[in-house]
């Protein structure tokens, strides 16, 4: 199956089965999002931004939620 028979399928499909498809989609893209921070500050990617804010907060720029 191709995108467009996808995007045509989904067009097509019954209300109920539409908001169970993008509530299905919305937690799939979430999760997905997750494992990818979860990636990036294993590898170190994000310790830049960390340090970064952590110099805001000791500066009084930032504070903690």
């Amino acid at each position: 199956m191709d995108l467009n028979q996808i995007q045509q399928a989904i067009a097509n499909l019954p209300e109920a089965e539409y908001k169970r498809l993008t509530e299905w989609i919305t937690e799939h893209d979430f999760a997905r999002w997750d494992k990818q921070i979860e990636q990036d500050l294993e590898s170190g990617r994000l310790d830049p931004l960390l340090k970064e804010l952590k110099q805001e907060i000791r500066e009084g720029r930032t504070t903690l939620l």
